[in-house]
């Protein structure tokens, strides 16, 4: 996702080339913002497949774990920008060394992610590496969910739903972002 930003943004690739401030600047941002997201947020992902797996007695419909991961996805990629642009303003001095700024700079930053109009957009599209196998195997082995499978073509059912239901959290993701910068102003 990295490499695609890069080579769809003029001009960028060709500054990055050039090496020195740019390019430190653009790793460390990576290193420091899009890693730990991304990470957090995948090995999140990957352990709610995994406890979707684990033999209960409470007989749980797998379909929960979806609606668990959708929202803590959610909080999780919000929380974690906030957390880091603050140590960002701390460590580096960005955002003019303000931890106010850092704060009031997620939301308008996390609005324009899912349309890929910046880096935060590679990190959102990053985590849908955990996300595909948590919602394709709950969907295929959900009850509640299977009369809503079976609009789809028979093999891509699942995966088409799982995939609409990343297309949500992103549309959640700019709606709750776009909220919060209009109370911002």
């Amino acid at each position: 996702m990295l490499a695609l930003y890069v080579l769809l943004s003029p001009g960028f690739a060709s500054a990055l080339a050039d090496g020195g401030p740019s390019l430190r600047r653009f790793l460390r941002q990576v290193l420091t913002n899009g890693l730990p997201v991304v990470v957090i947020i995948n090995y999140v992902g990957f352990f709610l497949f995994a406890l979707s797996h684990e033999r209960t007695q409470n007989n749980r419909d797998p379909a929960a774990y979806i609606a668990v991961d959708f929202f803590l996805r959610l909080a999780l990629f919000f929380g974690l920008h906030a957390l880091i642009y603050v140590v960002s303003s701390d460590w580096y001095g960005s955002f003019g060394g303000s931890r106010a700024t850092a704060l009031r700079v997620v939301a308008p930053t996390l609005a324009r992610s899912a349309l890929f109009e910046n880096i935060s957009g590679v990190y959102l599209y990053a985590t849908l590496v955990s996300a595909i196998p948590l919602y394709v195997s709950a969907v295929r082995r959900s009850a509640r969910l299977a009369p809503v499978v079976r609009f789809f073509p028979e093999p891509i059912g699942p995966v088409a739903f799982a995939l609409l239901i990343f297309a949500a959290e992103a549309i959640c993701l700019t709606a709750l972002a776009t909220v919060l910068v209009r109370l911002q102003a």
